[in-house]
């Protein structure tokens, strides 16, 4: 039997552990996850997951116990630590030279720079003069954010210097004294869900967002249709952008712009993708992202020969009503009508996850999570993490199928706000 510890993440990257003979020891930071893991988890224990020092006291006891085959993440905030803990234990895994730069996107712009790949003029920042001047330079719009920002957080665009001199303010006031100033590039976002298993690279799914001015994606759905004259570059182009960073193993999930001039590269994550696309991927694949995070990486299955074909689509979109107070929710009785499976968070429980409940929801061609109740507040969607209000989950004979379904779902329920 194999045994691993994982940091941080989400239970449906461990739910396939028990039917795979894999005993996994969680380790994560005390109310921030579901009760779920302890479903398939072996143990559970708390440290901080962005301190190797931590996690290495944590687990070296067990290790030194019973040896762990592999130690994983798929965390963002857990990737650098993951990687010091398991050069720290003499164990394989990302080199922490590689996951320091996927999470500096400073850093990633100078990589790929120096692979003469994806240019996009850029600045690290470190004033409100600095950015000021990359604006006058680029004679444009551009975009600012933090160096390790993720799930849209403090992304400010700027077309005028006083736009520059309030986008400083408020990355200062948010506590950042650095920032990556870039060209604004035109075009829609899509995504590139890969595998990777000995520096071979697989392409398993591709999609695309809808999202609002704050660039918050409120929508995924897979396969992506505006990527279609594009796949085969954006395949090329992901596997080069992951040899360049030096990732040989596990989940990659890479984002693009699809310019006027062409793909061009956003970021990379060395982790499975939020927002419930695993689960989107699998649908129209057939292939579990989930569970190859410890099948393929610990040699039990095999990594595919060819990207799979997509045979359907599938769409999660998130409820966004109106900021304020929760007054009524009605509409979800209509739900039984369209075979809807539907689960509700219980009153008064706030999950660190914005797909609860996903891994209950893998054999509903439709399904719907209702994460907030009457009485609660709904925030504003300034980032990704602000979608915590639920979401529907569809299949469909495509992607345009799967979205008109989650549309009519979204169109019964109504949240009214005051």
């Amino acid at each position: 039997m194999y045994r691993v510890a994982v940091i941080g993440g989400q239970p449906h990257a461990v739910a396939a552990a028990k039917e795979l003979g894999v005993e996994v020891v969680l380790v994560h930071e005390e109310g921030k996850y579901e009760e779920e893991f302890a479903d398939y988890c072996e143990r559970i224990v708390h440290a901080p997951i962005t301190d190797s020092r931590a996690l290495l006291e944590a687990l070296a006891p067990l290790h030194r116990e019973r040896p762990f085959d592999r130690v994983l993440t798929t965390s963002e905030d857990g990737a650098v630590a993951t990687s010091e803990l398991c050069e720290m234990l003499g164990l394989p895994g990302t080199s922490p030279e590689t996951s320091r730069i996927v999470k500096d996107k400073a850093a990633m712009r100078k990589r790929l720079a120096e692979h003469d790949l994806s240019p996009v003029r850029h600045r690290l920042v470190h004033s409100a003069d600095d950015l000021a001047d990359f604006l006058y330079t680029v004679n444009g719009r551009i975009v600012v954010k933090p160096v390790d920002g993720v799930a849209s957080i403090q992304i400010h665009v700027a077309d005028t210097v006083e736009d520059a001199m309030t986008a400083w303010k408020r990355l200062r006031e948010a506590g950042h004294d650095a920032a990556l100033a870039e060209e604004f590039l035109e075009g829609p976002v899509v995504s590139v869900d890969t595998f990777s298993y000995r520096g071979r690279h697989l392409a398993i799914g591709m999609s695309e967002y809808r999202m609002n001015e704050y660039f918050a994606e409120w929508e995924v759905s897979t396969p992506s249709r505006v990527s279609v004259p594009y796949r085969d570059e954006l395949r090329r182009m992901t596997y080069a952008l992951l040899d360049a960073l030096g990732l040989k193993d596990g989940p990659a999930h890479s984002e693009f712009i699809l310019t006027p001039e062409g793909p061009r590269v956003l970021e990379t994550h060395n982790r499975l993708a939020g927002s419930g696309a695993p689960e989107l991927v699998r649908r129209v694949s057939s292939l579990s992202l989930s569970r190859m995070f410890l099948s393929v990486t610990l040699g039990i299955e095999e990594l595919p020969a060819e990207p799979p074909e997509w045979t359907s689509g599938a769409a999660i979109r998130f409820f966004v009503p109106p900021p304020g107070k929760i007054t009524a929710i009605e509409g979800v009785d209509s739900l039984a009508e369209l075979g809807a499976t539907v689960v509700e968070v219980p009153p008064g429980v706030t999950l660190p996850n914005i797909v609860p409940y996903i891994n209950r929801l893998t054999g509903a061609e439709l399904g719907v999570v209702i994460g907030k109740g009457v009485g609660d507040e709904v925030r504003e969607l300034r980032s990704v993490a602000d979608c915590v209000n639920g979401y529907v989950i569809a299949s469909g004979k495509d992607a345009d199928d799967a979205v008109a379904r989650g549309d009519e779902v979204v169109r019964r329920i109504r949240m009214e706000t005051r």
